[in-house]
C-alpha cells in the first residue's frame, strides 16, 4: 500500500480542501459569467430598448425603414438573449474541461 501524503490523501488524489477550493473556484467562475452576461442583457434590453430608444430612433435599419431603438424593442434584445444563450453554454463547456468535469470525461 502506497504512503499517504501529509494530509491523509492517497497519493495522485486531491485532498479534501484542495477539491473544495477547486470547487468554490469553479462556482466563482460560473457566477462571473452569469453576471457578465446579465449585465450584457441588461443594458441591450433595458437600456437600448427603453432609456436610448429615443436617441437610437433617429438611426433607421437600411431597408427596413424601421427606427433602431424600435427594433431593439421588439427584436433586438430577443435575438441578443438568444446569442448569449449560446455563448453562456460555450463559456461553461469550456469552464467544465478546464475542470476535468465535462460529461465527455464520463464516457
Amino acid at each position: 500500500m502506497a504512503d499517504p501524503t501529509p494530509d491523509g490523501a492517497a497519493p495522485g488524489r486531491d485532498s479534501v480542501a484542495e477539491l473544495v477550493a477547486r470547487h468554490a473556484e469553479y462556482w466563482q467562475r460560473n457566477l462571473r459569467y452569469l453576471a457578465i452576461l446579465i449585465a450584457v442583457w441588461f443594458v441591450v434590453s433595458y437600456g437600448f430598448g427603453i432609456v436610448l430608444a429615443g436617441t437610437l430612433d433617429q438611426v433607421r435599419i437600411p431597408g427596413t425603414g424601421f427606427p433602431l431603438g424600435f427594433w431593439f424593442a421588439q427584436q433586438g434584445a430577443i435575438y441578443v438573449f438568444v446569442v448569449l444563450i449560446f455563448v453562456y453554454v460555450w463559456l461553461m463547456n469550456r469552464l467544465d474541461k478546464e475542470f476535468d468535469v465535462d460529461e465527455e470525461a464520463d464516457a
